[in-house]
């Protein structure tokens, strides 16, 4: 049954319609992306959905008992609570549950009999067990786990954490109320590559419908199974994965092209078959005809926002000497703690290299040293012949908040009010635009505007920390471009796999504190990555089987230092010891059966949602179980 229904929904604001007629149906396990411009509606759509605004037009329905959450970045009002305590506290609803059946289960006590008792007893329980049973609490925890907190943090006040936390802390938060219908706007902002990939697989493993509005597109790729785009008023649903949306709307653009022009001469011979015999009363009647034709014909018009596409490039540039940069034996640190130890890095002309590791890894500072921003705090760091660098900052704070767009790109570039005019035109800039006072741009039009100062730049070698911050798709895939096609040399840090892939020619990784090199793009490295990780698990499975198997025969005297007095003086009958050989050939099929199954856990699937979360704790205590029994019967047979 579905989860939600949207027939033909309307929303209008200040007056005017935002969109018309968007319609679709989501089940469990569906998760449908929504595409559009900034500013076509998905973030209105989604608090529609959670009942947060008003529909002005059609009809939701929901499935009985459908509980709805929505993440949308506002941060925490209530600072003053611990972290455990504000992610619990978005758990109201499983509190409740629980104090139902606690209710229900008194008044079975009384009313043994009671039919209608015993089904909503059922009913809530088995709601409850959807999210982990009374052991909710624990599984409620385990999004804060995968987003990147620690246990320590968990009882620190919310007024100590920064922004990205926070925003962190209400995805965990949003997430952990086992909702029907999940509501994501931007969930990936402020995440690592890591927390990414663990909410992906939560995502994928979740029982419930989810709509979600993302900017990354690797993400929107490994998590949607349909797209519903919000174009020019109107929706389009598309039952299918982003790529194939993708080439869908590719495919129709270039038809819509061909149509609208069809459609526009029809519309402009009726006009002027009109125009030409309005007044002759033996055309009277054709001309009322063509009227009303013309009346009842749906316009197809361009959204005027569709013909605003960014699009640039780095130009050519000038030639370096063969090694760009250079850091040997480099160390860094920050107060309390070393970043970087024995660090080799190297950058050379033409190549492009992504920085990768986790949040706090020290990446940024890292790139600041590069850059000369930050002496280095041991080692040697040597920069090439002929390098002109450019640097594109995570946060954009080398604009500043004084003056104009147009002012801000002269001060920068020296260039006249011309050419800078005709620079920010290239970055949707144009007209009255580029007299907007700095400190009322938003983030995406203060990262325009650094990317727009860095192309002015004429810089052979660029270093960019996280430079799709704020932008949208259509931005980033115009980077993505210029990137691809700059000749001189880039060093890029980001979390956004897409570019991270399309871009980079090799991936260095913080490891450790130290740098590993990997040769490839993002695709190239994760499989070399995941590769590593199974053979250490591998290992360390065989590790364990051998300390085992070790331990056993320890015990059991193979040596005979285990052995006890009585068994050197009379050894077992011929029974006893064939009992003991079956018993150990037991010991060790439980201990191969709990080995398999802990490389099989090691799996984050295996913990991507309450309900196989549950699943994967009862095999790991009945495995274990399995082996200490083994043991058990073991060990009494021996000492008979």
């Amino acid at each position: 049954m579905a989860v939600v229904i949207a027939s033909a929904l309307d929303k209008d604001v200040a007056g005017t319609p935002l969109f018309r007629a968007v319609s679709f149906k989501l089940e469990r396990g569906d998760r449908m992306a929504l595409a559009g411009r900034n500013g076509a509606g998905k973030t209105t759509l989604l608090r529609m959905l959670a009942g947060e605004t008003s529909v002005d037009g059609g009809e939701l329905a929901f499935q009985k008992g459908t509980r709805a959450a929505l993440h949308d970045q506002r941060p925490p009002r209530e600072r003053g609570l611990t972290l455990r305590e504000y992610v619990l506290a978005g758990c109201a609803e499983l509190v409740a549950l629980e104090e139902s059946l606690r209710r229900l289960e008194r008044a079975m006590a009384e009313r043994p009999d009671a039919a209608e008792l015993l089904d909503r007893y059922a009913m809530a329980q088995t709601r409850l067990e959807h999210a982990g049973g009374w052991n909710w609490r624990a599984q409620a925890l385990i999004p804060l786990h995968g987003l990147g907190f620690a246990d320590d943090q968990l009882d620190r006040l919310l007024e100590t954490f920064s922004g990205g936390e926070l925003t962190r802390a209400s995805l965990a938060r949003t997430l952990a109320g086992d909702p029907d219908l999940l509501l994501l706007d931007e969930p990936t902002n402020h995440l690592d590559i890591a927390s990414l990939e663990w909410l992906e697989e939560y995502l994928v493993g979740l029982d419930a419908a989810v709509i979600l509005v993302a900017h990354d597109r690797w993400f929107l790729e490994a998590v949607g199974t349909s797209v519903l785009e919000l174009e020019a008023g109107r929706g389009r649903f598309f039952p299918g994965p982003w790529h194939a949306w993708r080439r869908e709307r590719a495919a129709r653009e270039i038809q819509l092209g061909k149509a609208i022009e069809k459609h526009q001469r029809e519309l402009a011979r009726m006009e002027r078959f009109i125009e030409r015999f309005r007044y002759k009363a033996t055309k009277a009647r054709q001309v009322q005809s063509r009227i009303k034709r013309i009346e009842k014909i749906e316009r197809i018009e361009r959204d005027p926002q569709d013909t605003r596409t960014l699009g640039f490039s780095f130009g050519t540039a000038e030639r370096t000497g063969r090694v760009v940069l250079e850091l040997e034996n480099g160390r860094l640190e920050v107060p309390g703690r070393v970043l970087l130890r024995h660090g080799d890095f190297w950058l050379e002309r033409g190549e492009h290299v992504s920085l990768v590791g986790p949040n706090g890894a020290g990446k940024t500072t890292l790139i600041d040293a590069l850059a000369g921003r930050r002496p280095i705090d041991g080692g040697r760091l040597r920069t090439g012949h002929n390098v002109k660098l450019g640097y594109l900052t995570q946060h954009a704070e080398d604009l500043g908040m004084r003056g104009t767009v147009l002012e801000a790109v002269q001060r920068a570039t020296g260039l006249t009010p011309n050419k800078a005019r005709a620079l920010l035109g290239r970055f949707l800039f144009g007209g009255s635009d580029a007299e907007k006072p700095l400190d009322g741009l938003s983030g995406g039009e203060r990262r325009r505007l650094s990317l727009a100062i860095l192309v002015a730049s004429g810089a052979n070698v660029l270093i960019l920390d996280e430079p799709t911050n704020h932008l949208d798709l259509d931005a980033r895939e115009a980077l993505e471009d210029a990137l691809s096609a700059f000749d001189g040399a880039v060093l890029l840090v980001s979390h956004d796999r897409a570019l991270l892939d399309a871009v980079g020619t090799r991936t260095v990784a913080f490891d450790d504190r130290r740098l590993r090199s990997y040769d490839g793009g993002w695709a190239e490295y994760a499989r070399v990555r995941e590769e590593r990780r199974e053979a250490e698990v591998a290992a360390t499975v065989a590790a364990r089987r051998q300390r085992a198997s070790s331990d056993r025969r320890r015990d059991a005297g193979g040596d005979g230092a285990g052995r006890p007095e009585r068994a050197r003086t009379k050894a077992p009958s011929k029974n006893a010891q064939r009992r003991i050989a079956d018993l150990e050939r037991d010991v060790e099929r439980a201990e191969a059966a709990l080995a398999e199954l802990e490389d099989e856990l090691a799996d984050p699937a295996m913990w991507s949602s309450p309900a196989r979360t549950e699943r994967s704790t009862a095999r790991h205590t009945a495995a274990k179980k399995a082996v200490e029994e083994a043991y058990n019967r073991w060990e009494e047979a021996s000492s008979d």
